[in-house]
């Protein structure tokens, strides 16, 4: 079996450059919300973030990615002030302890990007691709922010109410939304080397809709930016590993979960994907390992 060849890149930060392609990057999931579909209430106290963010280090994580408002399903929007307190003292925390951090702060709106960017974050995670604030664009350019631009159909409170999309459908809408969010985003003065894609898995696909994307994954190459994929217990695995859409609670259900988030992301790795946004950092470094590993050997058979 042979694997696509997965591109390397300098990813430009705002004080660092990050290299992607020979080693799968992990980017360990920081929820300081109470509502998050999976950990809502987990890390909603700064101690209590510090602590998890302070373990996923320990355990592999490359980047923590700090969110303070959640985007599932129905959510209700956060009023900007809000979700800056949660955040802002999570990151400056994080980086008193260990001033070497790589953060991502995951939001949409554009003062608390620049609030994060100024108390240390290094790159700015916008599931809305930039499209939900305008002055998102400009704000990251400014910046100099390592930008990761996720592909969403529609807000949250409407997913549920979309029409269905043919299989054949999601891969072009998901390539052509991409290309056009990149192209936004340069022309708002992004230097290029300093944007991601994220396919957006779940972000406007349902259910099904969102395997012809794992399966095609590798035409995204065909953009040529760095891939991020958030595939981490995502309701459409949780739906095929156990049978029910809605959060795991029993330990053999979360088993199965983790174990159907696992091989998505080895999935993504072997078509190309750079980085990955998990829950689970030990689990999702070890096979990642296991798939960089495989990705070198076929390189060179």
């Amino acid at each position: 079996m042979s694997f696509p060849f997965r591109a390397q890149f300098e990813w430009a930060l705002r004080t660092r450059t990050l290299p992607l392609g020979k080693r799968t990057l992990v980017m360990g999931i920081l929820n300081v919300t109470p509502d998050s579909f999976s950990d809502g209430g987990s890390y909603a106290t700064p101690e209590n973030a510090l602590t998890r963010a302070l373990q996923m280090l320990e355990q592999g994580a490359d980047i923590l990615d700090v969110g303070g408002e959640s985007t599932r399903p129905g959510s209700t929007p956060l009023p900007p002030s809000d979700e800056q307190a949660r955040v802002l003292p999570v990151i400056r925390a994080i980086l008193k302890q260990r001033s070497n951090t790589v953060i991502s702060v995951d939001t949409y709106h554009a003062e608390t990007a620049r609030l994060a960017v100024e108390a240390g974050a290094e790159i700015v995670n916008d599931v809305s691709g930039h499209l939900w604030d305008t002055r998102m664009a400009e704000t990251c350019a400014q910046l100099g922010c390592g930008a990761v631009l996720m592909h969403t159909r529609g807000r949250p409170g409407e997913w549920k109410m979309q029409a269905g999309l043919a299989s054949g459908e999601v891969v072009p809408l998901v390539l052509t939304g991409l290309e056009q969010l990149a192209r936004s985003a340069i022309a708002a003065g992004a230097v290029p080397n300093s944007v991601a894609l994220d396919p957006g898995f779940g972000f406007g696909k349902i259910g099904a809709e969102n395997y012809p994307l794992l399966a095609s994954l590798s035409k995204l190459r065909e953009l040529g930016f760095p891939i991020l994929v958030g595939l981490s217990r995502k309701s459409f695995l949780r739906l095929a590993a156990t049978g029910d859409s809605e959060p795991a609670v029993p330990k053999v259900a979360q088993e199965k979960l983790l174990s159907a988030t696992l091989a998505a992301n080895t999935a993504a790795i072997l078509a190309g994907a750079h980085i990955v946004r998990v829950h689970d950092v030990a689990e999702a470094r070890a096979a990642a390992d296991v798939a960089d590993t495989t990705l070198v050997a076929a390189s060179i058979s």
